[in-house]
């Protein structure tokens, strides 16, 4: 639109401020704790004390003799109302039952904070405990009680009227099994020239965002629903209250604030739902801020895992069969998960490795403990801890190099995915190639021992669009639907829509519009935003240009739109390939280890904003390096979870961090605008499984779970049975 602007590669080489940085910097911005309205009420909760029990009888006069309470809520009061992404499972209060320790059965809302917390504890309630179900392997059972009776009555979209799948067992949330090449796997077990089989096990996890948990909801005189919130995928948020409200959603106004950080947890909230039926009962706002005790004790987790792998190897060491079978813990409910096979996630389909015959099973399972959800890399950061150690112990048994083994089974174009899927230009070659350059030139010292792993991640599809409006003096502004979870979304959008325009980013707003205001869009998520919405933006500068071409003149307003879904149009989906070298040094005298240097190796595109991309690897390790070393939600054998602070919980900080460098190595395009690909998912899922094959390497030992402790360390150096199987 105006000549002698930098180009794209110009453009995109150059670091950018933030949009939001000052803001965020300054104590400007505003998150959802921060807001309110005149007349506002605090809510609070009573919660179950119980991992299963009946509710008999709950007395609230304690409560309503408070000062400045106005309105008590319980179950029996607005009904079996149940949410969820898919599945629609969990209540908005425990009705009839409780069945995880935490799980809210009253609500109050009242004048203030103390008031509404004072009124929940003045609630009693009676329950009659039943038995509790804390394990997956007991909730498998024959005659294991069923959790969910109800459970074929449940709302779940999804399914538009098809018959539900069927479940192998009453308890299981979800299954899915997958079948590639021959579907008996015996006979090729049985004459491989080797065979090997291992179980690893993975814990709950939180997503440790500072922003906790926060909700205002108010109704104003059109009779029009408001929330504020730090949901990601306003527009899902919408439709599951429009479910659960039971009130068309064209009646319902969200608006994301600011998020204060995501790690894959804000994409269910649950505080919008009961704050709605508050304000309903009392026509005053309603807001609700969740304590970190809250968060940790009572909020969603990443799914606990325990997975079996067997493989078989040809005499060159080719991978010939494979076998998983992988149960996910998925506690209480299984409304936090947004995909429809209701397992977390497909890390299976993430595997970079050929191997011409598989099968594949995965469940989901119920117990009486608190609800898994998604988290950031929710299927693969299991899959690979598992995964990236087996291959290790295999090539140590054939006395082979770690590097040069991936690099012989890895998939190359024309080959497909254990799942069967095949991939857009697959890097996994020329990644470990890199890595293996980049390892050779700094020897290891005297003590220390390397790790490596190697990961690909998918880049997200999905339906957007996105609103561009020229005004009269050459301004553009761009309202999205989805909410920037931290990423830099609006920085990158404005740097593809300045290179698509041709004009200077300055002249370029982005900001978010409320789902009455923006148009529809599925959310942050699944590495997907900046390949879907950077599209529907360059749609839309399309657009935009066609109509000034034919001489219309500002203001003038475009929808630009993307479906990055392909449905069938022959496009391979992107995967980016990423792989690690840790570097450890081992005490054998009592099991400590100290990561002394990382490298991080990554195929990439065109990057449209290198310090983001930078920041987004950096933080991928970094959240990866907690997982590994310290982070567990750790649960007593009555159902109740111990780690009840961040401190208990222990989240890396900037000492824990070793000296990263992070290489990149060029790609042919991704799908993404101007062949952009993903970076959000990719960095964090490899650190647990390259530090675990380090501190293997160091003291001739195995640690077939993760958080990777000094005392898990030191008690296989002591104990026979911690030796690699082999």
């Amino acid at each position: 639109m105006t000549a002698g602007v930098p180009t794209a590669v110009d453009l995109f080489s150059q670091p950018e401020y933030r949009i939001e940085g000052r803001d965020k910097v300054s104590g400007r911005m505003q998150y959802t704790a921060d807001i309110a309205r005149p007349g506002t009420l605090w809510a609070a909760f009573v919660m179950s004390p119980h991992a299963s029990a009946r509710i008999v009888r709950i007395d609230r006069s304690g409560a309503e003799a408070v000062t400045g309470v106005k309105a008590v809520l319980t179950g029996a009061d607005i009904g079996p109302r149940r949410f969820g992404r898919q599945l629609y499972d969990w209540p908005v209060l425990a009705y009839d039952v409780v069945r995880f320790i935490g799980e809210r059965v009253a609500a109050v809302a009242a004048e203030t904070r103390e008031a509404a917390e004072e009124a929940a504890r003045a609630i009693r309630v009676v329950y009659e405990p039943l038995p509790a179900i804390l394990d997956v392997d007991a909730a498998l059972e024959a005659g294991a009680p069923v959790l969910h009776p109800e459970w074929d009555a449940y709302h779940f979209p999804v399914f538009n009227g098809r018959p539900r799948p069927q479940r192998p067992h009453p308890n299981v949330q979800g299954a899915v099994a997958y079948t590639k090449g021959e579907s008996d796997l015996t006979p090729i077990f049985a004459r491989a020239h080797r065979v090997f089989e291992h179980t690893f096990h993975t814990p709950r996890q939180h997503c440790g965002y500072v922003e906790p948990h926060a909700a205002l909801v108010w109704i104003d005189g059109d009779d029009v629903v408001h929330v504020q919130s730090p949901n990601k995928s306003p527009f899902a948020l919408r439709d599951q209250l429009s479910f659960v409200a039971e009130i068309p959603p064209e009646r319902i106004v969200v608006e994301t604030s600011a998020i204060g950080g995501d790690f894959g947890g804000k994409g269910l909230t649950i505080d919008e739902f009961a704050c709605y039926f508050l304000a309903k009962a009392t026509g005053r706002p309603v807001r609700h801020v969740q304590s970190y005790g809250d968060e940790l004790t009572a909020g969603t987790t990443r799914h606990r895992t325990s997975m079996t792998l067997k493989t078989a190897v040809d005499e060159d060491g080719k991978f010939v069969a494979h076998a998983s079978r992988v149960v996910y813990d998925g506690g209480a409910y299984a409304a936090g998960k947004p995909v429809p096979l209701l397992v977390p996630g497909y890390g299976y389909g993430a595997i970079p490795y050929h191997v011409p015959n598989v099968r594949l099973d995965v469940t989901c399972v119920y117990t009486n403990t608190v609800p898994a959800a998604h988290m950031r890399g929710p299927a693969e950061v299991q899959t690979f801890f598992a995964w990236e150690q087996h291959v290790d112990i295999i090539a140590a048994a054939l006395d082979r190099d770690p590097l040069e083994f991936r690099i012989c089974n890895v998939m190359r174009e024309g080959e497909t995915a254990l799942t069967g899927e095949a991939m857009h230009h697959p890097m996994g070659r020329e990644v470990l190639e890199q890595l293996a350059r980049e390892s050779a030139r700094t020897a290891l010292p005297p003590g220390r021992a390397r790790g490596v792993s190697l990961v690909c991640t998918h880049t997200g599809g999905g339906k957007t669009a996105v609103r561009m409006r020229l005004s009269a003096d050459g301004g553009v502004e761009i309202v999205l639907g989805v909410p920037d979870q931290g990423a830099g979304v609006f920085t990158a959008v404005r740097r593809v829509a300045a290179a698509a325009l041709s004009i200077d980013p300055e002249r370029i707003s982005v900001r978010r519009g409320t789902t009455a205001e923006a148009p529809m869009d599925p959310g942050s998520g699944a590495s997907r935003v900046t390949h879907i919405v950077g599209r529907a933006v360059e749609d839309a500068a399309q657009k935009l240009r066609a109509e000034i071409a034919r001489g219309a003149s500002g203001p003038l307003e475009v929808i630009g739109t993307f479906d990055g879904d392909h449905h069938g149009d022959g496009t391979l989906p992107d995967y980016t390939f990423g792989a690690y070298a840790v570097d450890v040094e081992l005490d054998r005298a009592t099991g400590a280890f100290r990561l002394c240097d990382a490298v991080f190796v990554a195929d990439v595109g065109p990057i449209i904003n290198p310090t983001a991309h930078r920041g987004q690897i950096a933080g991928g390790f970094v959240y990866g390096l907690g997982g590994a070393l310290s982070e567990e939600i750790e649960i007593d054998e009555d159902g109740r979870i111990s780690t009840a602070s961040l401190g208990d919980y222990k989240l890396p900080t900037v000492v824990d961090v070793p000296p990263l460098r992070t290489v990149y190595v060029a790609a042919p395009p991704g799908n993404g605008p101007h062949g952009a690909k993903m970076a959000g998912e990719l960095s964090n899922s490899g650190v647990a499984p390259a530090i675990a094959n380090a501190v293997s390497r160091a003291g001739g030992i195995r640690i077939y779970e993760f958080p990777i402790t000094a005392e898990r360390v030191f008690a296989a150096l002591t104990n026979d049975s911690g030796k690699a199987q082999r």
